[in-house]
């Protein structure tokens, strides 16, 4: 099953426009929202790819997992306040303001090394000033990610497919990266501070990126179509009365009710993934075989296979809700699979279990994340899509933090 242009977008009695949705010549508006998807999740993804870099800076601070406590907890209140204010703000600038937070968070850490840090061990005050930059970026990421998924819950489910699986491909590419860098740079304090620098050169060229596209997205007629669509929707709503803010949080509370076992599933996704990787990948696994790069294709082969979930989807997409929850559920396995591949039998602790089971984690976590999220939006009248789609936003970062935190159960 593919996808195709959904008439549940359009206002009661106007299902026969579907016929003149204008084109989306040579797929720009995919690539928009794909490019947007890469962006908003490669700031994060840099920062963990860099860990190399900071766990020689910082050798006594667990980096990766405290970097993503602080990312998902600032995240998870940015998300929840957005929510309680959208009626009050606009998308477009929450996103440009994201967009631009993300530039000057992933400037900090270069010029924090050029101007104070100079490849010095120990200098702690660096690391509090690089935690902050990752708390600022998961300001920004509540801000982009929100606003994006929001409003592009508005539109047909392959737009959804896009961000989702442009969000898997900033995975692939930091892999790449890092792969690169490690091949071509010796690993010593000045091939980790080129890799780490070349990390965060990339990631500003293609948030800047995203700000043209996103600035220019509007403009295409697909878009201006679906806009259109969305005054008409919300003019024809009979109960559409003032937005007080007991009206929106009645509203809101509604919204979560209606979403709320999809949301559950989103959780259980990013509870369990979050959990494992990449804290448990990069920090409790080893090989003497394969050493240093074990990490590394540990995490680059769960960023492919994540990609390859989320791209399913545009080929087949799931539409029954109780077996993608119960999919959700079943990830609950993961947990004694990999806690075997700590503790259990011997050949369960060689490097092919675990790989196997790291791109079953991925595959899983890009296929159930990207059904879920296309299905939320679509539960709830068009007028609410944008908020429906900030809520599982709200799901899958709370997801993410509960992870980030049962993560330090590993070191336990």
């Amino acid at each position: 099953m593919g996808f195709t242009e959904s008439t549940s977008l359009l206002p009661s009695g106007s299902a026969t426009r579907s016929k003149n949705v204008p084109e989306d010549k040579w797929q720009l508006t995919y690539i928009v929202y794909f490019t947007l998807g890469l962006g908003y999740l490669l700031p994060w993804n840099v920062f963990i790819t860099a860990v190399d870099y900071f766990s020689y800076l910082y050798p006594d601070a667990s980096v990766d997992r405290i970097f993503a406590v602080v990312y998902m907890l600032i995240g998870l209140v940015g998300i929840f306040l957005i929510i309680l204010y959208s009626h009050k703000s606009d998308a477009y600038v929450r996103i440009n303001v994201g967009l631009a937070l993300f530039v000057v968070s992933l400037l900090i850490v270069p010029l924090l090394d050029a101007f104070y840090v100079q490849g010095r061990v120990g200098l702690y005050a660096g690391f509090y000033v690089t935690a902050g930059a990752v708390a600022l970026s998961g300001v920004a990421d509540a801000l982009v990610q929100g606003s994006i998924v929001g409003s592009v819950g508005e539109l047909p489910e392959r737009y959804m497919q896009a961000v989702i699986a442009g969000t898997a491909a900033s995975g692939v590419l930091c892999s790449v990266l890092r792969i690169f860098t490690k091949a071509v740079y010796p690993q010593d304090a000045s091939g980790l501070q080129k890799s780490a620098n070349l990390y965060f050169a990339v990631s500003i060229v293609i948030v800047f990126i995203c700000m043209v596209f996103y600035n220019l997205v509007h403009r295409l007629p697909v878009m201006k179509y679906y806009n259109e669509l969305k005054v008409q929707a919300v003019a024809a709503n009979e109960d559409n009365g003032p937005l007080t803010g007991a009206v929106w949080r009645s509203t809101v509370w509604n919204i979560v009710g209606r979403v709320k076992w999809y949301g559950f599933g989103v959780v259980l996704i990013y509870f369990v993934t979050l959990a494992i990787f990449p804290g448990y990948v990069t920090e409790d696994v080893h090989s003497q075989i394969l050493t240093d790069w074990y990490p590394i294709i540990l995490i680059a082969s769960y960023n492919v296979f994540d990609l390859v979930g989320k791209c399913l989807t545009g080929v087949y997409l799931l539409e029954n809700a109780k077996i993608a929850i119960g999919g959700c559920i079943a990830r609950l396995l993961f947990f004694p699979l990999f806690l075997g591949c700590l503790h259990g039998p011997k050949f369960f602790r060689t490097e092919i279990p675990v790989t196997i089971l790291t791109c079953l984690l991925g595959l899983t976590n890009g296929y159930l994340t990207s059904v879920l999220m296309i299905m939320i939006p679509k539960t709830v009248k068009l007028q609410h899509a944008e908020t429906a789609g900030i809520v599982s936003v709200l799901f899958l970062v709370f997801g993410l933090a509960a992870g980030s935190i049962i993560a330090w159960f590993w070191v336990i």
